[in-house]
């Protein structure tokens, strides 16, 4: 569960502008300067999503489909909790996106009042996948109104699921991150969604969402490996190709570079993205230092010339 969600708009000319937030704590803010990064990101390089480590704090952005209100420069921005997966939380994004559009108001006091019943309903939703209990609690409740509009046979239907349904959805979703922590992504996949069909039975389709939205994450994760090597590999070619002659292929580096930043965020490589940002930064500086040289040299030449 994240510690702090805005809402915010990109203006070409002006940046980013915060619409709406919500933060557990005051302090919990997300600094301006991450914000002016994630508008480079998302507005330069076309970016859909993007996800920022500066020393312990995690965040991640991410665009909002709102055509249906026509709106194309709207953003979701997350600080994450310490220990908290990346992959849940984009899972959680799309449901929270159809929430932000249909909810979407110019007036700022709703907007704020609207992002802490998402940061509830996320941390509900939350509680639910760890405590079985809260969802037999949920269906008592559904099958108590049930029964007060006289609807006996649905009522019985969903007392019986409520018997087993709730410990049997806690040990798929629990033998689903077991699949994914021991790297076993096809299988985390298999079990995520077998979770999210068991959590149909029961009609909690914010659950549903959440598990296939997971499901299908994960099952990305051979592809990204594969990826990952190809990227690794083409970074080594360039740096076989390096030659004091040839000093611009350090900015051939910054491409490479930027994709297997993001895709060890979703790995969660931390190290990895410290080592891959400092090489980064690193190649930046070395291309921007050969731009300076190539234009003293063009400037030394024509000197000469005047000679």
């Amino acid at each position: 569960m994240p510690k702090v969600i805005i809402l915010y708009e990109i203006d070409t000319s002006f940046g980013p502008n915060i619409l709406a937030e919500y933060y557990l704590k005051q302090d919990d803010k997300i600094p301006p300067a991450i914000l002016k990064e994630f508008s480079e990101k998302h507005v330069k390089k076309e970016l859909s999503e993007v996800t920022i480590l500066k020393e312990d704090d995690r965040y991640f952005s991410k665009k909002i489909n709102a055509e249906s209100i026509n709106k194309d420069n709207l953003y979701l921005s997350f600080i994450l909790q310490e220990g908290e997966d990346i992959v849940s939380l984009k899972s959680i994004f799309e449901n929270l996106e159809a929430k932000t559009v249909q909810n979407y108001s110019n007036d700022k006091k709703k907007m704020n009042e609207f992002l802490q019943n998402a940061f509830n309903s996320i941390l509900s939703l939350v509680q639910k996948l760890q405590e079985p209990k809260i969802v037999k609690e949920t269906i008592n409740e559904r099958t108590k109104k049930l029964l007060d509009d006289g609807k006996l046979s649905e009522a019985r239907e969903l007392i019986d699921l409520g018997e087993e349904i709730p410990e049997k959805l806690a040990a798929e979703v629990k033998l689903a991150e077991q699949f994914l922590n021991d790297k076993f992504y096809r299988k985390a996949k298999k079990s995520f969604l077998k979770a999210a069909e068991i959590a149909g039975l029961i009609q909690e389709e914010e659950i549903v969402s959440f598990l296939e939205n997971k499901g299908e994450q994960v099952g990305l994760f051979p592809d990204l490996i594969k990826e990952r090597e190809n990227l690794n590999k083409q970074l080594v070619k360039i740096s076989n190709d390096l030659d004091i002659t040839q000093l611009y292929v350090y900015n051939n580096f910054i491409e490479p570079l930027d994709r297997l930043i993001e895709i060890s965020h979703t790995f969660e490589d931390h190290e990895l993205i410290k080592n891959l940002t400092n090489l980064k930064n690193n190649s930046q500086r070395a291309s921007r230092l050969v731009k300076e040289l190539n234009d003293s040299d063009k400037k030394i030449r024509e000197l000469i010339k005047k000679i």
